[in-house]
């Protein structure tokens, strides 16, 4: 994470955008733009800058907005919420749509539907996860008004905020009205995000169920008088679900970069939103510690995944 911080640091050190400009006016004087890059450590050397912001930052200190003068920590923990209902609802949409539909189109491989899976899948393989989300506003949202787009609740709903989380704050403050209203408006920017997910895990676990079906195992179970199905849920599924796991962090790691746009295509008051926000007005102090958070919960991503293969294969385990 050392290394994390410092390229953090040193690419926003290195963008064109001067955060001083925003904070004073076109006519400051430069006695004005000095004594405001003093206040804000900008004119002290690189390393002092990175060892100053490090230690902040250990502190749980990130500094202040520089739009709206409030402490950043506050604005991510109250933007971290919906951000993190929209990952969920996403990751859980995304491996039982992917995981669902790899195991059909195994079962039905060497037919037409087969032929018209795979032809759909590489089709949404090519559509990225904010374009999707605005394909399914105009045809579900606009089009057809089954569904609301914008917004985490109709203005009609008001809700207490007891943890941050909508969905459970509706239920603790006995809104179940609410809590209807607000499923539904995660129903669009959910699925956008599970699209970037499924088609890939569709396509690599039909691969890995025809590798797996190809081993000796596989024949020696059908000679005992076991099924396509039986062997497939006693055996296949759990040595086919390994490649499975790797790219399914590969793509949940995608799917968090996915949200800065999606919430913005919907309106959701997440951590992209916030993102994008501060990089249109050059908030320094944001754009650093939610980079920063990016890439701690891509690295924890990754751990989860390294450790979900040595629990699900025991020969990683013997070698490590």
């Amino acid at each position: 994470m050392l290394t994390v911080s410092v390229v953090v640091f040193v690419v926003l050190r290195m963008l064109p955008a001067d955060p001083v400009a925003m904070l004073l006016p076109p006519n400051a004087s430069q006695a004005d733009v000095l004594a405001m890059r003093h206040q804000l450590g900008l004119d002290r050397p690189l390393p002092v800058q990175y060892l100053q912001w490090l230690a902040d930052i250990v502190r749980g200190q990130f500094g202040y907005s520089l739009q709206t003068g409030q402490p950043v920590g506050a604005l991510i923990l109250n933007a971290l919420p919906t951000t993190l209902q929209l990952l969920a609802g996403g990751l859980l949409l995304g491996v039982v749509v992917g995981v669902g539909t790899g195991i059909i189109a195994f079962l039905q491989r060497d037919t037409r539907a087969e032929k018209i899976a795979e032809v759909a899948n590489g089709l949404a393989m090519s559509i990225p996860d904010f374009l999707w989300g605005i394909l399914l506003m105009l045809a579900f949202g606009i089009g057809l008004r089954w569904l609301p787009f914008v917004g985490p609740l109709d203005g009609r709903y008001t809700i207490v905020r007891h943890t941050g989380f909508l969905l459970l704050d509706a239920l603790l403050d006995g809104q179940f009205a609410a809590f209807g209203n607000a499923l539904w408006h995660l129903v669009l920017p959910c699925v956008a995000l599970a699209m970037g997910i499924a088609p890939p895990l569709m396509r690599l676990l039909r691969s890995s169920l025809l590798e797996v079906y190809a081993d000796d195992y596989v024949t020696a179970a059908r000679l005992r008088g076991l099924s396509d199905r039986e062997i497939l849920w006693r055996h296949a599924l759990r040595n086919a679900a390994l490649p499975t796991i790797n790219v399914l962090g590969i793509q949940v790691s995608l799917m968090i970069g996915g949200t800065l746009l999606v919430e913005k295509v919907f309106g959701m008051p997440g951590i992209g939103n916030v993102m994008i926000s501060a990089i249109g007005a050059h908030d320094l102090p944001t754009i650093q510690a939610l980079a920063l958070l990016y890439a701690l919960v891509v690295q924890m991503v990754n751990a989860i995944v390294d450790a979900l293969e040595l629990m699900w294969n025991p020969r990683l385990r013997s070698a490590s």
